[in-house]
């Protein structure tokens, strides 16, 4: 009987809600798993209330598994019970009440101080392209800009002198960022001595690819890609590692929140709020790892 309404539900996703394939095998495996637990817990699919579906939660944490995947779950049984509530097989529906696992914000890998050192010394600076790469790589960690904002940046972008730059992020909103000494030196040296030389056409492009276009966001990932595997670092990363790092370095050495929020160019400081968790996280280690009684 149990597969009987399996069988007219994912009927219905399909005529009915034109529910895509990949959807509709995902809620197969869902609902096949709760139904095994179901028939080892003595259960009927009528007779389900609130709280052997709190049992069943409890029952994939102890699984291993994650919210997101536990959410997945919940969120196909609800809507299986809906339906069987419109074809009248139930009289109450038991998820009412029921509680879905929040899921937790992601975070990409961090890189380490000593990391984003080797990683920024990978660039071959005697080598025009190697000082572009140089530019780019501690230009994007010195402020935390999206690699969409970084190679969109133009030459007017630029306050060389004052070492401050403006860019342009989500929702067309400008922001002013703080360059730092060190990234200021580099794309002085980038423009003075290589952009000249890569630049095929009247352009205001910061950054340009050896064919003197704009440098593309699948490029900077790929040269990122290359050179932490040069540096060493076998974790995985991407252009927004730099960001994230920009973030978490700041916040770990006293920044405060709120001008982080400004110079990342987060809407909501709750978004910002995320790398609390991580130099909290990280602060603890340290504790367990040093003090005496950790």
């Amino acid at each position: 009987m149990s597969h009987a309404f399996i069988d007219s539900f994912i009927e219905y996703l399909a005529l009915e809600r034109s529910a895509p394939e990949n959807t509709i095998t995902a809620y197969e495996s869902d609902l096949a798993d709760f139904f095994l637990w179901i028939d080892e817990s003595g259960v009927t699919i009528e007779g389900v209330q609130g709280s052997d579906l709190a049992r069943y939660t409890s029952h994939c944490s102890s699984k291993k598994l994650k919210a997101t995947s536990i959410g997945r779950r919940l969120s196909t049984i609800r809507q299986f019970y809906r339906f069987l509530l419109e074809e009248g097989v139930v009289d109450a529906d038991p998820t009412r009440d029921l509680a879905v696992p929040r899921r937790g914000k992601y975070l990409p890998g961090v890189l380490s101080h000593e990391e984003v050192d080797r990683l920024l010394a990978a660039p071959d600076i005697a080598t025009p392209l190697g000082i572009r790469d140089k530019a780019m790589l501690e230009l994007i960690y010195a402020t935390g800009l999206r690699v969409t904002e970084l190679v969109g940046l133009n030459l007017t972008n630029l306050n060389l002198h004052v070492g401050y730059l403006i860019c342009r992020g989500k929702g067309d909103k400008e922001r002013l960022v703080p360059m730092g000494e060190t990234a200021q030196r580099w794309v002085k040296e980038y423009i003075d001595l290589v952009r000249p030389s890569l630049v095929r056409s009247a352009t205001d492009v910061l950054f340009c690819s050896n064919r003197g276009k704009a440098m593309s966001r699948q490029n900077f990932w790929y040269m990122i890609k290359r050179y932490a595997l040069a540096a060493g670092i076998l974790k995985s990363i991407s252009p927004h590692s730099l960001r994230h790092s920009f973030a978490t370095h700041l916040l770990t050495g006293g920044a405060d929140l709120r001008s982080v929020q400004m110079m990342l160019g987060h809407a909501d400081i709750s978004t910002t709020q995320i790398y609390t968790h991580v130099t909290s996280t990280r602060l603890k280690k340290i504790h367990e790892q040093y003090h005496p009684r950790g």
